[in-house]
């Protein structure tokens, strides 16, 4: 490759099959890829989806923005938008909301973007490099107390403490982190022990990264979205890749898929309850063997249920 050519960072869609055959009931409708990553997830829907169906994604990555060009397809559209956003649409036109949570394959292997502990590059993070702060501008000037919070709660490191001095520390005497490489190193040299066939640096590296692009508070508003969004009969399909994740959407889904009463007023006429669970599903072994990054996916589907007067 020349240094002129563009590297090129694939993508191995998780679940495809499944996330697509639990989504599309509707070749006329509209529905929503919330992650449009690289687009396979997009390219599958639109292969089953009529001469009138619709296809709307969102992504807040400006390389997915720009991997979206590529997309020719006069059903298709994208917005340079995290999915907190999907609340936009219009109440009641969504056949089907897809959301792929996480980081893409292209985001960790490009150095550049400083995901991963894996290869040395910029302590970024940042799914949007347009706006926000870095993790390394973040580092800067965070607190032990916020840094070992973040590390504890988002990367549920039992090592959050120590590894939150050793970052002040290191910032007093040599000035702040700015690679991964050197976060990777300091957290190797805190944390002593770690399960076989993990880096020490993994649960802090996840840490970070959720936690500067307010992932979880991002995923709930988006959850929160669907309900209005989704039309009656309409599903929601989620494949998280962490227990952090997939509680949120577990939780949602048990919280909205009963009648709720109100305690205050007895014989009220109970909330009814707005969606259905229908599946979960988890790759299968020859998936896993051929892509290991799908291990710990879980695919969750709902149904939006009818809306009573």
């Amino acid at each position: 490759m020349s240094a002129a050519e563009p590297a090129v960072f694939g993508h191995t869609t998780v679940l495809l099959d499944e996330a697509v055959d639990g989504l599309v009931h509707d070749a006329d409708g509209h529905y929503v890829d919330a992650t449009f990553g690289r687009g396979g997830h997009s390219r599958a829907i639109l292969a089953r989806l009529s001469a009138a169906g619709r296809l709307t994604a969102f992504d807040k990555d400006p390389d997915a923005i720009a991997a979206a060009g590529e997309l020719r397809d006069a059903r298709f559209s994208i917005r340079h938008q995290g999915f907190r956003h999907l609340g936009e649409l219009p109440p009641g036109s969504a056949a089907g909301v897809l959301m792929d949570l996480g980081i893409s394959s292209p985001q960790i292997d490009n150095p550049a973007r400083g995901f991963s502990f894996r290869f040395d590059g910029p302590l970024d993070m940042r799914m949007d490099t347009t706006r926000g702060e870095s993790v390394a501008q973040w580092l800067a000037t965070a607190g032990v107390q916020q840094i070992a919070e973040v590390i504890r709660d988002y990367g549920e490191e039992r090592f959050a403490g120590p590894i939150a001095k050793a970052i002040a520390a290191r910032r007093q005497e040599r000035g702040p982190l700015s690679t991964t490489a050197e976060l990777a190193e300091l957290v190797a040299g805190t944390v002593k022990t770690r399960e076989p066939g993990q880096n020490p640096a993994t649960r802090t590296f996840q840490a970070f990264r959720i936690f500067i692009n307010a992932e979880l508070e991002e995923l709930q508003q988006a959850l929160t979205a669907s309900l209005s969004v989704l039309a009656p009969g309409g599903r929601l399909a989620v494949i998280s890749f962490h227990s952090l994740e997939d509680r949120i959407v577990k939780t949602f889904i048990a919280q909205h898929s009963k009648e709720v009463y109100d305690r205050r007023a007895p014989f009220a006429a109970p909330q009814p309850m707005r969606l259905r669970a229908l599946e979960r599903i988890k790759p299968g072994a020859a998936e896993v063997a051929a892509n290991p990054r799908a291990r710990s996916a879980i695919l969750r589907i709902a149904e939006r249920t009818e809306v009573r007067a």
